[in-house]
């Protein structure tokens, strides 16, 4: 019969503050609520998917779409 070829998939967790989460300013906190609740939902998917191994972890805590600025 056919071989049967497992695949392993490298993939990057990228989480960004949510604008309705802005608490990470107000106080001495490492990382916003939104970003912790990201990053625990993605991690729960992932804890029986043994075909996928987390090479990077991409944090945007601070910046969201509406205080985005462009760096030229």
């Amino acid at each position: 019969m056919g071989k049967t070829v497992d695949r392993i998939y490298h993939a990057a967790i990228y989480v960004r503050l949510s604008k309705e989460d802005g608490d990470v300013s107000s106080t001495a906190k490492a990382e916003s609520n939104s970003i912790s609740n990201q990053k625990n939902l993605i991690k729960d998917f992932l804890k029986d998917k043994d075909d996928i191994i987390v090479v990077s972890e991409r944090v945007d805590d601070g910046y969201s779409g509406s205080n985005f600025v462009e760096v030229r």
